[in-house]
């Protein structure tokens, strides 16, 4: 097989073709194989000669005659054939290919689309020249396995596509195939693959691009256009359209779903940002505050730590909140350090979160849900707020006292304050025999000696301070009275 340059035809075949290629379609009418050999001859003939255009024209008629005659099966043997000839052009093969691809939904049941969908893996596999239609055919394949309920085959089949490596591939296409192929993995419940997957996406891409003019529009395309006639077959074509929202949505709400699976809260926060950040959702009243409010439920769901704390607060700042109010009044009360009973608040706002998908009152019926899972999370930062806000104004505190400002036994409460000083969020010991918890961290020699210095420095500067104060007042007494008495002697 050639090895794909464009190598400068021998002798030109043009004629010959358009003399041959109507009279084999005249004869096909009552002589099928007649005449695909009659065109067989001339390919031979402009193959050798290395004539791309005549060469790519037999083949795409001996295809289509086949194709019109009904005989499908002489169409899967002639593609076989053809893309095996010795020193065939590439892109001669290419473009058959291309022009057996769009009789696919000309077929006239399943099992032949199957066969020649087949006919045209196995002619393209191995081959780079082809591997972008090696890709769409196989993504046919696999939709009719979804169809058919074969999720299984659907996944393994469209999952064998490396299309990251693929150069002939636009940008685009290759995203959808990825997000498709993330997809079936969500499906079937193969969390891991699919995490892999999504990683292949960069997020850059989705980044908001200046919008281009109709005029720029169809310049580009016009540039599109020619230099689509001299692109090379391992070549990626010109991008015109730089419009990826639709593909930005479809990204980002499987990461939430994939994120939402391993109870990463933050990184769904995170994800519905990125989501609101669009122009899309922000021209759309509804969708906008339904993203508000899921940022919020999600941020106040996440663990507390230097990141969660300061992305709260930019988010309790952010002047769309209040197109949410209720979700604003939540995200304050885990922004003010000020002590919230979970009884209350469940009260005040437990109707509402429950009316929504996260926190769903029916699901919440099943242990394993969830909504479930993140209701008792919820209940889990509050008490986790209310113990930082008990550490903050106290140093010493008995354990009957704490219990009654957390709304919880003496059980819970261990558990809870052991949990924060394990994650370091905050320092305690507890006392048993005595019933008290001690908030106040040790200071070994050097701490106390550290604020001693600090504080004496602190003091002597006050001291500095003050001299400097009063030696001026004391120079500005002197020196009125003189200034006054001089006038007088005037």
């Amino acid at each position: 097989m050639s090895d794909g340059a464009l190598l400068k035809a021998e002798k030109d075949f043009t004629k010959d073709a358009d003399k041959l290629i109507p009279e084999a379609e005249a004869l096909a009418k009552t002589d099928v194989q007649g005449a695909v050999d009659k065109l067989l001859v001339l390919e031979k003939q402009a193959r050798q000669a290395s004539d791309l255009a005549s060469t790519s024209r037999v083949l795409i008629a001996i295809v289509t005659i086949s194709k019109n005659s009904g005989d499908w099966n002489l169409l899967n043997d002639q593609v076989l054939l053809l893309s095996k000839k010795h020193a065939q052009l590439k892109q001669a093969t290419t473009r058959m290919v291309q022009a057996v691809m769009g009789f696919l939904d000309e077929t006239p049941n399943l099992d032949v689309k199957l066969s020649v969908i087949e006919t045209l893996r196995t002619v393209t596999e191995g081959k780079i020249f082809v591997e972008v239609e090696r890709a769409r055919v196989t993504r046919i394949l696999s939709n009719i396995k979804k169809t058919q309920g074969d999720l299984n085959a659907a996944a393994d089949i469209l999952c064998e596509l490396q299309v990251e490596t693929f150069g002939s591939m636009t940008r685009r296409e290759k995203t959808e195939f990825i997000l498709e192929q993330v997809g079936l993995c969500i499906e079937r419940g193969d969390w891991t693959q699919a995490t892999i997957l999504s990683r292949k996406i960069n997020k850059r891409y989705f980044a908001r691009k200046p919008k281009k003019s109709p005029e720029q529009i169809e310049k580009l395309k016009q540039e599109a256009e020619e230099k689509e006639k001299t692109r090379a077959p391992d070549e990626a074509p010109m991008e015109v359209d730089d419009d990826v929202t639709d593909l930005k949505l479809r990204y980002f709400d499987q990461q939430i779903t994939l994120a939402n699976h391993d109870f990463k809260y933050l990184d769904v926060c995170k994800n519905y940002r990125e989501v609101l950040d669009t122009e899309a959702v922000e021209n759309n009243p509804e969708h906008l505050r339904a993203s508000l409010a899921r940022i919020v439920y999600y941020i106040v769901l996440s663990p507390y730590d230097n990141e969660q704390s300061d992305l709260l607060h930019r988010i309790q700042q952010d002047s769309r909140l209040a197109q949410v109010p209720a979700e604003a009044r939540l995200v304050k009360l885990f922004t003010i350090p000020e002590l919230m009973r979970w009884p209350m608040v469940a009260e005040q706002f437990g109707p509402h979160l429950c009316s929504t998908d996260v926190f769903d009152a029916e699901a919440r019926q099943t242990a394993e849900n969830q909504a479930h899972r993140r209701w008792q999370d919820l209940r889990k930062r509050v008490i986790e707020h209310n113990v930082r806000v008990v550490a903050k104004y106290y140093t010493r505190i008995q354990m009957g006292r704490l219990t009654q400002l957390l709304d919880l036994t003496e059980e819970e409460t261990e558990k809870y304050i052991s949990e924060l000083v394990t994650s370091k969020i905050i320092y305690a010991k507890i006392d048993r025999p005595a019933r008290l918890v001690n908030f106040a961290k040790p200071r070994d020699s050097d701490d106390v000696l550290n604020e001693w210095s600090g504080d004496m420095k602190s003091l002597l500067g006050l001291l500095e301070r003050i001299d400097h104060l009063i030696t001026k007042e004391e120079m500005m007494a002197r020196i009125l009275p003189s200034r006054g008495g001089k006038g007088k002697a005037r």
